[in-house]
């Protein structure tokens, strides 16, 4: 019986025995990893068990503490200079320079009266700040009396921020405004003979006769294509009735004047030569589709913006299936989603004469003129009558009082205006009193003899 009871002593205590270790091998297992269970940093209560998959690293010694000079969190990355705005263009600084009265002045070229420069002229340069201005037969006499009045008008823009433009209709044949000069031939003389050589040195010469009597834009070449006989303005003033001889010639003597530091102005966009009526007269009125004219009428100015013309100005005809409303001279489909947008030119736009027919017997001056702007014309030709200038002004600060025209695009003009007196170095400089013209009237007597030219 004894024995049975230490039997039953010794199986108790080795079940005692084999509890104690169990429970500590099972708690062993069971130990939260490094880093979790409820003391752990974003727990937010419980803990977890996990079996680790990986032996438990031993911690790393402690580190030395840091001195207290050094910043206790890590240095943030050096960060680049600021870039730096790239600096101003000379044009972009002179246009920073012109209050609005002198922008405004700056999209204008306008007429003048007799052949002396007088207060009105002067008041119009000095005080509006008139940007250019245009000479017509009767204002030259003598070469020496246009050089005189060149050079006053000259010198009453030096308080100006950018130079003159002095201009003139020197075409050839019937359109002759230079005095003092053997006729050129028209351009229906130089575009009978094919020679496109002939008609770049044509181009030369118009640009010498220019420079010498201080003209610096001559509004040439005519890219008009003559198809219809009964055209009563263009004629032979064009260089041919086919878009190929028009572009040839056309192109030869644009890049004439062009070497000359003479700037040329092709015209007149979108095409004149299909009208039977005169728009100094009235307003012509031409029903050819987008894609007529594309085809026909556009080719020699497609060709001159590809050689980089500077300038064109834009005709006064309505095209009733491009815009009903507004001849080309005012119509924003004309000038700035066609000739800009299609045609991709970058220069300077400018009007035909807000004072001819077309025009004046339809709109006032200064409607015309802001109208103008607003379809993305630069400058504005006011041929005739200082009043008219008066009028243009007080309209354009008007609607840009209300508006209707901001100065943002006031001076999207003025600085492709400015850019085109800077590409051709232009200044106020005199030019002689006397100009001489000897050996430019040999050439062109010589040129014509050569091609049979009267």
């Amino acid at each position: 019986m004894i024995m049975m009871r230490m039997r039953i002593r010794a199986a108790a205590l080795m079940a005692a025995i084999l509890l104690v270790t169990g429970c500590a091998a099972h708690e062993t297992a069971e130990q939260p990893a490094p880093g979790s269970g409820a003391n752990a940093p974003g727990q937010t209560g419980g803990h977890s068990v996990t079996t680790p998959t990986e032996p438990v690293k031993p911690a790393e010694p402690a580190k030395p503490e840091q001195p207290a000079t050094e910043p206790s969190s890590p240095p943030t990355e050096e960060k680049p200079p600021a870039q730096e705005a790239p600096p101003k263009s000379a044009i972009q600084k002179q246009l920073d320079r012109m209050t609005l009265n002198e922008k405004l002045g700056t999209m204008i070229i306008a007429g003048i009266d007799g052949t002396k420069a007088d207060a009105r002229a002067q008041r119009m340069i000095a005080q509006q700040h008139v940007g250019g201005v245009i000479f017509y037969k009767d204002n030259v006499t003598t070469p020496s009396g246009v050089a005189a009045y060149v050079n006053q008008l000259k010198s009453w823009n030096s308080g100006n921020v950018s130079p003159l433009l002095v201009t003139v209709d020197e075409e050839g044949g019937r359109v002759e405004r230079l005095p003092g000069l053997v006729s050129f031939p028209s351009g229906k003389a130089v575009g009978d003979t094919g020679d496109a050589a002939y008609a770049g040195r044509i181009g030369h010469l118009l640009g010498k006769a220019s420079k010498a009597m201080g003209f610096n834009v001559d509004f040439a070449p005519v890219l008009d294509i003559n198809s219809n006989p009964k055209n009563p303005v263009i004629g032979d003033r064009s260089f041919g009735a086919t878009a190929d001889r028009v572009t040839k010639m056309g192109i030869a003597v644009m890049e004439g004047l062009r070497a000359e530091k003479v700037v040329p102005v092709v015209k007149h966009f979108p095409g004149h030569g299909d009208t039977s009526v005169d728009s100094h007269l009235e307003l012509p009125i031409v029903y050819k589709t987008l894609s007529q004219l594309k085809a026909f009428e556009w080719r020699p100015f497609q060709r001159a913006i590809g050689d980089d013309a500077d300038v064109v100005m834009i005709a006064h005809i309505l095209f009733p299936k491009l815009d009903s409303k507004w001849p080309a001279s005012l119509s924003k489909r004309v000038i700035t989603d066609e000739l800009r947008g299609t045609l991709g030119f970058k220069g300077v736009v400018i009007t035909d004469d807000l004072t001819m027919g077309a025009i004046a017997n339809h709109y006032g001056m200064g409607v015309a003129a802001v109208q103008a702007v607003k379809a993305g014309s630069d400058i504005v030709l006011v041929a005739h009558e200082y009043t008219n200038v008066d009028a243009v002004i007080a309209a354009l600060k008007k609607s840009i009082g209300k508006g209707e025209i901001t100065e943002k695009r006031i001076n999207e003009s003025v600085l492709r205006i400015l850019a085109l007196k800077e590409r051709y170095k232009l200044s106020d400089a005199k030019v002689k009193a006397v100009p001489e013209l000897k050996a430019i009237n040999d050439a062109i007597r010589s040129e014509k003899a050569a091609h049979g030219a009267k």
